[in-house]
């Protein structure tokens, strides 16, 4: 017998939970029980759903079908190269903030020409590698970057494609850490630079105008103030094509957010994604490309990350539950205040064990090393336990704060699972440290 839990079927369908023979209930990743997981591979451990990461990436797809467009997933949320290899089957291309991401979607047999290259602050070794690889784009953030591209591109013959990220002057109503689109934040090129420097460029031999790029900011859970940025950005390309500068594409950047939480699920629920890609295509003319660079969308709620309860602790009116997880293995508790559900691994129907509401922690020596606070659980120590939607800025964003070692990865698809990042040994972690 199977059934769903409304909390997590509302932040990921692919978890439930099934009734086993001893009268408890195990939770279920697709059709692999997780409990297994922890056993086979140990813990901390991240879990990754093949359909959870197919079935997003269609809703883009689908949303855009008829109108011309390119879905760029952002390396940045999670980069293992087999959840690359994975996006790439399914015809993703790829958005890339530095040198060492370009050359993981390469590694996959990824051409640098499905790339667009972002981020505020590129190196000239970044530039000069992606320009000689034919780059598809380069989104730029300042006059001083396009400056330098030009010169690059000049110095060893090459054309360099560009596209100038505008900043709108948008508030994304959003954590002010990933608001990305305000007149105070480090990204983007105010609209009336950037015209100044759009002319500039159309007069540079060694520059092709691709497009205009533009992102507000991430989490968001209200759709308005990307329709609100497309049609700025739409308006300022109009701008340019009555000077003469042709545009090809439009790039929006990605956003949307996924659910945390119960309350983010009703949010996530309300998001009117058919009026949302009909509003785009029609802002957006038939002959000018959609781009959309989603990330946390296509695999925030499709990884887990699983941890052991080692210690139940009382300490005045609070109960800890110390797991061996930590901030290292999931930092955005400690870094964005972020609210993830945790759930038990197997649930006994008939016990003793009285249900509590348990703060979450870790073993590392800080007190802001916490994974979650006032959650309910009914557990013994020994239990296992899962920290949901951690398939984005999760593992990508582990240390080895505490010289701990890095989790393992693994890919399920129904019942087959597949490990793909093997966990970090001692060796690996000092590799390339040296004794005088």
């Amino acid at each position: 017998m199977r059934f769903m839990l409304p909390n997590l079927a509302n932040i990921t369908p692919q978890l439930s939970y099934q009734y086993q023979q001893d009268n408890c209930a195990v939770l279920y990743f697709e059709q692999t029980q997780l409990k297994q997981l922890a056993q086979q591979y140990g813990t901390p451990l991240f879990v990754y759903s093949t359909q959870h990461i197919a079935d997003s990436l269609s809703i883009y797809n689908q949303g855009l079908a008829n109108h011309k467009h390119g879905i760029y997933y952002s390396v940045k949320v999670n980069s293992n190269i087999h959840i690359l290899s994975l996006l790439h089957s399914l015809g993703a291309k790829f958005d890339v903030v530095s040198k060492g991401e370009l050359q993981r979607v390469m590694y996959v047999g990824v051409a640098a020409k499905n790339c667009v290259f972002a981020g505020v602050g590129k190196t000239q070794d970044e530039l000069l590698f992606a320009i000689q690889n034919d780059i598809g784009c380069i989104n730029v953030e300042s006059a001083s970057e396009l400056y330098r591209i030009s010169e690059l591109a000049q110095s060893i013959n090459k054309i360099a494609p560009i596209s100038l990220r505008i900043n709108p002057n948008i508030d994304p109503k959003t954590h002010p850490y990933i608001s990305t689109g305000l007149q105070e934040n480090k990204f983007g090129i105010l609209t009336k630079e950037a015209y100044e420097l759009y002319q500039w460029a159309h007069g540079q031999p060694n520059l092709e105008i691709k497009g205009i790029s533009c992102h507000i900011g991430s989490q968001l859970l209200d759709l308005s103030p990307l329709l609100q940025a497309a049609e700025r950005v739409v308006e300022f390309a109009q701008s340019l094509q009555e000077i003469g500068i042709e545009i090809e594409h439009v790039d929006f950047g990605g956003g949307i957010g996924i659910s945390y939480q119960q309350d983010e699920s009703e949010k996530i629920a309300q998001l009117d994604w058919q009026n949302y890609f009909s509003n785009l295509t029609r802002i957006v003319p038939k002959d000018i490309a959609i781009h959309i660079e989603p990330g946390r969308s296509i695999v925030g709620n499709g990884g887990v990350l699983l941890t052991q309860v080692q210690y139940l602790k009382k300490q005045g009116e609070l109960d800890f539950a110390i797991v061996d997880a930590a901030m290292n293995d999931l930092i955005r508790p400690a870094l964005y205040q972020a609210d993830h559900q945790v759930v038990e691994l197997q649930q006994h129907v008939n016990d003793s064990v009285a249900s509590k509401k348990f703060t979450v922690v870790g073993p590392v020596c800080e007190t802001s090393d916490f994974l979650a606070r006032d959650k309910e659980l009914k557990i013994r120590e020994g239990d296992y336990l899962a920290m949901l939607s951690a398939g984005a800025y999760s593992f990508c964003m582990s240390s080895n704060y505490n010289s701990r070692l890095r989790a393992a990865e693994v890919l399920i698809s129904g019942e087959k699972n597949t490990l793909i990042r093997k966990r970090e040994t001692f060796e690996n972690m000092i590799a390339n440290e040296r004794i005088t």
